[in-house]
């Protein structure tokens, strides 16, 4: 039996698809290559956007095109977040949510015997526990992703993902350990930690994000440890001092922003302003000399004007972002901001897209370019022949280099050359 999965959004999605894609295997089906039909399809779902919703949907379509026997699944943050929609989508033979995740591959060999429709999508609860979903290997990757925190306990007023995912759950310190064990085992040298409020790690537990990085840092063969998106306001100076002292974490901190106007973040009902995040940028410099910043930026939020953009463009400029994803806002029914006014029409929303990412790039470009000559450890990702490969530096730099003698997953030290606009060529260093 073949399986096929299709996975949108965030980290801790592809995380998850690639978990259950390994329980599938581990019960006897095989996945399906790009040129093969599946037996089933299964697609993890993305609500952040209605655009996410539109695409679930289509690719169900496609699908059920290819093999209208095929069993389909739809999962995720879409039908947690609206139920009744996402029942309504006639393609899916099979419809969960974002708990019990486990339970989709039960419900696929029930389907299979008696085929009949299953709707199981099981409401978030006070106090439920973080859910188990382990994984040895991503097929793929050179760097492994790990889930360590699901749940997010903020009211943002763009926001649907805390209908979806509920409140905080932070996986216990045994079970990420283990996981870590498996994974250099298996060859990684570099894990990725993930969550839907990262930074909320241990809220409900007693501990908090340094003390966990910390203690994976001492798992044999794990030489690096990057964070995903972080809470400026819950980087305290003490998680801060703690995690400089782990030199194994990557230098490079994707800092949720959403935007560069104050107004337009208390209307966001974000808890920050921009001298806080400035000043959570100048402690974590101070920490971690060589550090870069990545983050997310929403244009066209309800009430946004043009002088309000202008203050994002400036913003990225005076912070040197080494990375910026700018999207539109996105309206979410049953959220604060569906029903504020002076709403952006989307031709203006797109062309605000444009002009952040356009002023991003140029930073970008600047902000690359000042670290040729630097010496970095490059992991080699990708081969481009037998002995050259693209990869990323600790600081989250893309960099081709010619590394003979090596392979793909090494980390191999190098020093950065110039920036072609994709990535910087680099050279192996004595």
């Amino acid at each position: 039996m073949k399986v096929a999965f299709y996975t949108l959004g965030c980290k801790v999605n592809q995380n998850e698809t690639g978990a259950l894609a390994q329980l599938f295997y581990e019960n006897g089906f095989e996945p399906a290559q790009e040129d093969e039909t599946a037996d089933v399809y299964i697609v993890n779902s993305c609500t952040v956007t209605s655009g996410g919703d539109k695409k679930s949907r289509q690719w169900l379509r496609r699908a059920k095109r290819l093999n209208p026997d095929a069993v389909m699944v739809l999962m995720g943050c879409f039908p947690q977040a609206f139920p009744e929609q996402a029942a309504a989508v006639e393609e899916a033979d099979i419809i969960t949510g974002s708990k019990a995740r486990r339970s989709v591959l039960n419900h696929v060999l029930q389907f299979m015997q008696d085929g009949q429709r299953i709707v199981d999508i099981v409401p978030h609860t006070k106090g439920e526990l973080f859910e188990e979903l382990p994984m040895e290997r991503l097929e793929g990757h050179t760097r492994a992703f790990m889930k360590i925190e699901d749940g997010c306990n903020r009211r943002c007023a763009y926001c649907v993902i805390p209908r979806a995912r509920g409140n905080v759950r932070s996986r216990s310190e045994e079970s990420i350990l283990n996981e870590l064990h498996a994974l250099a085992r298996s060859g990684y040298s570099e894990v990725v930690f993930s969550g839907i409020n990262l930074s909320s790690y241990g809220l409900d537990t007693g501990t908090d994000l340094g003390e966990i990085v910390a203690k994976a840092a001492q798992v044999p063969g794990i030489r690096r440890i990057r964070l995903g998106s972080l809470e400026p306001d819950l980087m305290t100076d003490d998680m801060i001092e703690r995690m400089a002292r782990v030199p194994e974490v990557c230098p490079q901190f994707h800092l949720s922003l959403q935007s560069g106007c104050d107004a337009t973040l208390r209307r966001m009902r974000r808890v920050y302003d921009t001298a806080q995040y400035t000043e959570v940028v100048r402690k974590l410099r101070a920490a971690f000399p060589n550090a870069s910043f990545t983050t997310d930026i929403i244009v066209g939020f309800p009430g946004e004007t043009q002088e309000d953009l202008q203050a994002s463009v400036r913003y990225v400029q005076e912070i040197g972002f080494l990375k910026v994803h700018v999207f539109g806002y996105s309206r979410r029914f049953g959220t604060p901001a569906y029903d504020m006014p002076d709403q952006v029409d989307e031709a203006e929303k797109t062309r605000r897209v444009h002009i952040l990412q356009t002023a991003a790039d140029d930073v970008r470009a600047e902000v690359i370019a000042a670290m040729e000559g630097r010496p970095v450890e490059v992991l080699l990702e990708r081969p481009v022949n037998a002995s050259t490969f693209t990869g990323y530096t600790k600081e989250y730099v893309p960099v081709l280099i010619c590394a003979p003698g090596h392979r793909q997953g090494d980390i191999v030290p190098a020093v950065l050359g110039a920036y072609d606009g994709m990535r910087c060529t680099a050279s192996l260093s004595e």
